[in-house]
């Protein structure tokens, strides 16, 4: 089969490396889509006649997930009907991305699970690397003082949702260590730069969700690593609220009870349908004006109605259920982690769930295709990824 030649594996491979990475390391944020379609839509399309077998037992053994998939994307070209939307036809076009976005997983599923897990190490070892050299622009060559929120290099120039992506890259690292020593001082090193990119963006949501995570993970993982990192990120948090306590709660609440409070009256305004796909707006609370929901759940809400947002919990729900299946797996445990992390991160910020790939796409349809890789991998033997209760 064509999808299963080691030029269209690597082909593929490189597209998830460059969704990864690029977002950071791209000159441009054109160049970074325009290397989506090169290096990962058009593989998919290419390929997807020949692997056409493999999806659709993909399918069957995903029913829900995909069925809820599809249901949300149809639920949101229908309300482009009633949309207000400028440009139907990009929101439109929009929607056929995501499709492609996460039939490329699938296919992906062909490299096995351990493949896998090495494609997301390398492209967080060069969100690292981006990560350091945004701290040496930002504070180094901009002069700027240290007191300032960090906006990183690219796409990731966002405090808050390059925080999120940087996040997502620690962990992918932090619980596949290197066995060779000198990988693990370098592995080290990039988690220290990882970390110190979301404490310098002082973006608490991206941080609260990170150490939620990294504390709870033992309860999945059970080895001694987990227990380790937890303990560190208990402490790290302690010290980092005794050392800059008046910094953290400098900026309060943000709004955030404001906003959502505003927020619930303006969806039962259009409880069923919305304002309809790609509708702008923005939420009127304490006599200021905020252009999105600070929250993914119920910016879908707004978007779709109260359907659309049932449609996207959904989604959310049978992905977990896929990932909870595959717990038995390193990259399983690891996804599931991931999961709870994009979770919490939709709660503080995020409000773009059917735009072009972005931030956003990191907390919302990445974990969605990484459960769909699933499938394909659940039966290999993924024992040289597994963490044993003495490591």
């Amino acid at each position: 089969m064509l999808y299963e030649k080691n030029w269209a594996r690597a082909w593929l491979g490189f597209g998830l490396v460059w969704f990864l990475a690029a977002i950071a390391l791209a000159p441009s944020n054109k160049i970074y889509q325009q290397g989506l379609v090169l290096f990962l839509w058009l593989p998919t399309l290419i390929l997807a006649w020949s692997a056409r077998h493999a999806l659709v037992q993909t399918w069957r053994r995903q029913p829900a997930l995909w069925g809820s998939v599809l249901l949300l994307l149809a639920w949101s070209g229908l309300s482009l009907v009633w949309s207000v939307a400028e440009e139907p036809g990009r929101e439109l076009k929009r929607l056929v991305y995501i499709l492609v976005f996460l039939l490329a997983f699938p296919l992906l599923a062909q490299l096995g699970l351990a493949r896998i897990r090495q494609l997301l190490a390398v492209g967080s070892a060069l969100l690292a690397i981006a990560a350091l050299v945004s701290i040496i622009h930002f504070y180094g060559v901009l002069g700027m003082p240290l007191l300032a929120r960090l906006e990183g290099i690219g796409e990731i120039s966002h405090p808050i949702l390059g925080a999120y992506v940087i996040g997502s890259a620690v962990l992918f690292l932090l619980y596949q260590p290197p066995r060779q020593r000198g990988l693990q001082l370098l592995w080290l090193a990039a988690l220290a730069c990882l970390g110190a990119f979301v404490m310098f963006s002082q973006s608490r949501g991206a941080a609260l969700a990170l150490v939620i995570t990294v504390v709870m993970a033992p309860l999945w993982f059970r080895d001694r690593h987990s227990r380790v990192f937890s303990m560190l990120a208990v402490i790290a948090t302690g010290l980092a609220f005794y050392a800059v306590y008046d910094l953290i709660a400098q900026r309060g609440s943000s709004y955030r009870p404001e906003i959502f409070r505003a927020v619930i009256e303006m969806i039962a305004v259009h409880p069923w349908t919305g304002l309809g796909l790609g509708a702008a707006y923005d939420v009127s609370a304490v006599g200021k004006h905020f252009d999105h929901t600070h929250n993914m759940f119920t910016h879908v809400a707004i978007e779709l109605g109260l359907p659309g947002m049932l449609l996207w919990v959904m989604v959310w729900l049978f992905t977990l259920g896929e990932i909870v299946r595959a717990r038995g797996t390193l990259f399983g445990r690891i996804l599931l982690g991931f999961w709870v992390y994009s979770t919490l991160a939709m709660q503080f910020d995020a409000a773009s769930l059917t735009g072009t790939p972005r931030a956003e796409w990191f907390i919302s349809w990445l974990p969605v295709g990484l459960a769909m890789l699933l499938p394909g991998g659940r039966a290999e033997n993924d024992a040289c990824g597994k963490i044993s209760g003495s490591t």
